[in-house]
């Protein structure tokens, strides 16, 4: 196992397979205590997330973290929207290709980076469903191909 795969939360593979994904970008996440502690135990689920710009600000919606079994009372809403940090610049540049060409934030990973929770968006647009056909039948052709170098070798 490498030190980079065990730092990974959570992954969102479904994104992968909805999105054609353009452009990635590492943000912070603002958590309270008991969210950490769930995370930290692995409990967060990305699958219907998405991002947001609202008053120049990003916003995550969607990511259900479960509440952590001991938190009792400090135990915060699991679907809750939580704001995501990002460089003002950024979240400016985001804002225009956001709004007038069609694209859309979703979070493809959780991840630790030096103790602190960081979450990875795509700029992302939306796959046809034949483009979902199409990389159907090459992810196929790809294992055959590699099941029959196998028998040959």
């Amino acid at each position: 196992m490498t030190a980079d795969s065990s730092r990974l939360i959570a992954d969102n593979r479904k994104a992968r397979h909805d999105y054609f994904v353009h452009d990635t970008y590492e943000v912070g996440i603002v958590l309270v205590g008991t969210e950490v502690k769930s995370v930290r135990a692995g409990k967060v689920n990305l699958r219907d997330g998405f991002a947001r710009i609202h008053q120049n600000e990003l916003w995550l919606y969607n990511v259900h973290i479960s509440h952590y079994e001991e938190g009792n009372r400090f135990n915060v809403e699991p679907l809750r929207t939580r704001k995501l940090l990002m460089h003002r610049a950024e979240i400016n540049r985001l804002v225009g290709k956001v709004q007038q060409q069609g694209y859309t934030l979703v979070p493809l990973n959780m991840h630790w980076s030096r103790n602190k929770v960081k979450v990875t968006l795509g700029l992302c647009t939306g796959k046809k469903l034949h483009d979902k056909r199409r990389d159907l039948a090459a992810k196929d052709a790809k294992r055959d191909m590699a099941r029959a170098l196998r028998e040959r070798g």
